[in-house]
């Protein structure tokens, strides 16, 4: 993606199997657990940069000793930042007395994060300030070891007013309306009845207390607490808690939105946001990492067992098609056939907006994102120049050689033209700068596009609001002297905010919603705007099952061609001389790629949950009266 947008967060989680012991003597280390959550959440560092944070729990702690680790921050290289402060403490131990390394009871009486449980998390900042505050994990505090919860997720949920007033509701007084808050409450406070209804039928059993807090730790219900604090969450989550007697969950959303994937052997259980962090990690195929399904919760208990259980009623399930087109890394196996299928897909429209004269067509890609799918298109020219060769050889009469090197020599120009020139990223950093500075953050290869003669083919991920492409790389393409610019995006045209966890939440940002309102007002027909935002303030007031996408309405008298012709003409800058052509994926061209991720709410306003249409119809109102803030 040529601009940037908000990305989603990502979670890891480890429970070490065996005692810690077990780990320094075979592995050679005390930081085996530690090492490995630094190496998934590297392998996860696309996935927030505006911050991290890191929690252990230690098991079978005396009291009076701490038992709960955390560490957070808010630098760009926060993982980097972490992980030092961590190895300080090693560090210190090895200056004063090395064999004290292999002494897990000292270790864990005398060092932190030393624990048998661990918890990782990556963030950007969808909501909120960039603050320590609002960086994961977050940790609620109590006496009661059953009660400590950590909980770190990627989560967004629609409905934090209505949750928040059930909150005060029952008495309690939250000390702020974000959605992080509302879930760590609605959890402790499930977690404190589940606490409160062990103690009342075990008290009666004549055990110590010491012995009753282990039989709550034992008895306790996951399942049960995560059922009834779930209930009226209108989001996309993938959510990650540790209890502070050792017992932990992930928890998915009922439509899957949010990705999470799990490994375990006899020594670990592994829990992350991406699937190819755990292979790589911890060195496995891909057919031993499985995903949660929908609805469903990892619990592991302290006692080691682990199991699957369903919390919420699974609904149909509608993974993030952004996740596979942009999100994810491109390592994972599936990913990566989806995102060349992208490509693939768009491989028709492209060949008919240059006449299929590939002979006068240059194709590259822009931004480093997009090359997998760019072998996708590459691969179907090929295809298409292979039928064209085998049909003009057998209509040959006689096969001579030069006519037939030839044939054969037809390929497609396929060159790297736009080059991002990373360096000049950290220099962008006010606004009033920004305008100035862009237009030179990419750079261009000179010399292979024929002047006033080639067409000029630029694949990209995706196009939000297009402002790049204005102000930066359509007129630096230009100066290569094209006779025509067609910029290509593997993704179908963004018309609706995104509610689930990406920064795409006002409606005016959209290129393509920009060019839906320019072509009501060429057609006389601004009053539709009216008409639909009256239909969106009727809406707020009706039950959330019964709100519908009004916003749908504004597209609806427009084909994908048109609206694509007017975002080129919004996005073509005065002066340039080249033709700007944009084609966009299809919506069918998406599902035919990526056939088991079919979230595709951005796209095509089908939205999974209820909030998600009340969202859109509040971006659409926030539109119309001028409000520059967010739907959520």
């Amino acid at each position: 993606m040529s601009e940037a947008i908000k990305h989603e967060c990502g979670i890891a989680l480890i429970r070490l199997l065996k005692p810690y012991q077990y780990y320094i003597d075979k592995y050679g280390t005390p930081m085996y657990g530690l090492n490995k959550l630094c190496l998934l959440m590297q392998k996860q560092h696309n996935r927030g940069q505006d911050g991290g944070g890191v929690a252990t729990i230690k098991f079978d702690m005396q009291p009076g000793h701490r038992y709960i680790s955390r560490y957070r921050s808010t630098s760009s290289s926060a993982i980097k930042e972490i992980f030092d402060k961590i190895h300080v403490k090693f560090e210190d131990v090895l200056k004063k007395n090395p064999a004290r390394l292999k002494d897990a009871e000292y270790l864990k009486r005398n060092v932190a994060f030393t624990g048998e449980l661990l918890l990782g998390h990556l963030r950007y900042g969808t909501y909120g300030k960039n603050s320590i505050e609002n960086c994961h994990p977050f940790l609620r505090q109590n006496n009661w070891i059953t009660r400590n919860l950590v909980v770190a997720g990627n989560f967004n949920l629609t409905n934090v007013d209505e949750l928040f007033a059930h909150l005060v509701e029952i008495g309690q007084h939250p000390k702020e309306k974000a959605d992080t808050v509302t879930v760590m409450e609605k959890i402790g406070h499930f977690l404190d009845r589940e606490v409160e209804r062990l103690f009342q039928k075990h008290k009666s059993e004549d055990v110590s207390n010491k012995d009753l807090t282990d039989l709550i730790g034992r008895d306790m219900n996951i399942q049960a607490v995560l059922r009834d604090a779930g209930k009226k969450w209108d989001g996309g989550y993938t959510m990650a808690g540790m209890l502070g007697h050792g017992d932990a969950f992930v928890l998915r959303d009922p439509n899957g939105i949010r990705p999470a994937y799990y490994f375990a052997d006899d020594e670990v259980v592994v829990v992350a946001s991406e699937r190819p962090a755990i292979q790589t990690a911890f060195n496995v195929p891909i057919d031993e990492v499985k995903e949660i399904s929908p609805g469903c919760a990892l619990i592991i208990k302290k006692s080691g067992e682990w199991s699957e259980k369903q919390v919420r009623t699974p609904r149909e399930k509608k993974s993030c098609s952004f996740e596979r087109i942009y999100f994810s890394r491109g390592s994972d196996k599936s990913i990566y056939e989806e995102r060349k299928n992208l490509g693939r897909q768009l491989t028709s429209s492209v060949l008919k907006t240059v006449d299929y004269d590939l002979k006068n067509t240059v194709f590259s890609y822009i931004p480093n994102t997009a090359e997998v799918a760019f072998h996708g298109l590459v691969e179907g020219l090929h295809h298409y120049l292979n039928t064209v060769k085998r049909h003009k050889i057998l209509t040959m009469d006689k096969v001579a050689d030069p006519e037939l090197s030839e044939i054969l020599s037809l390929q497609p120009r396929i060159e790297k033209i736009p080059i991002k020139d990373v360096k000049l990223r950290t220099f962008i950093t006010s606004d009033d700068d920004r305008d100035d500075m862009v237009a030179h953050v990419y750079d261009t290869t000179y010399g292979v596009v024929k002047r006033g003669t080639d067409n000029l083919v630029v694949l990209d991920d995706s196009i939000v609001r297009g402002t790049t492409l204005r102000q930066s790389i359509l007129k630096m393409l230009d100066r290569l002297g094209p006779k025509k610019i067609v910029v290509v995006s593997s993704a179908p045209q963004i018309r609706y905010p995104d509610c689930y966890g990406i920064d795409m939440a006002k409606m005016g940002d959209f290129i393509a919603f920009q060019a839906a309102v320019e072509l009501l007002r060429d057609n006389f027909r601004e009053n539709l705007l009216e008409e639909v935002y009256e239909k969106a303030k009727l809406m707020e007031d009706l039950p959330k099952p019964q709100i519908t996408n009004v916003v749908k309405e504004i597209y609806a008298s427009f084909t994908p061609e048109q609206i694509s012709v007017k975002i080129a003409q919004l996005l073509t800058p005065p002066g340039l001389q080249a033709e700007v052509e944009i084609i966009y994926q299809t919506i069918e061209g998406l599902h035919n790629a990526c056939p088991d991720h079919s979230g595709d709410w951005y796209f095509s306003g089908d939205y999974p949950t209820p909030g998600g249409n009340k969202v859109v119809n509040r971006s659409f109102i926030n539109y119309m009266e001028g409000k520059n803030v967010r739907a959520y």
